[in-house]
């Protein structure tokens, strides 16, 4: 079985996206914007992709921000 190398957290919009792209990035937390994984949402759109074990780091900064997130993911 395949163990999950990334976590990606999904927006309601690309500018949350990139905000917080730009807030990881300031972080020193390696991330990539990505189209949404057909597995998680039919909708279009993008979301944000990040190594699991900078998961935790990640979520201190996003709720530190408050920027509004719908959910992070492991892929």
């Amino acid at each position: 079985m395949n163990e999950s190398q990334y976590a990606v957290i999904l927006v309601y919009s690309t500018s949350h996206a990139i905000r917080i792209e730009q807030l990881l990035n300031r972080a020193r937390l390696e991330c990539k914007l990505i189209p949404v994984p057909r597995q998680l949402s039919s909708d279009c759109g993008v979301c944000v992709r990040l190594n699991l074990n900078d998961r935790e780091k990640a979520i201190q900064c996003i709720n530190n921000s408050q920027i509004e997130i719908q959910g992070i993911f492991n892929i």
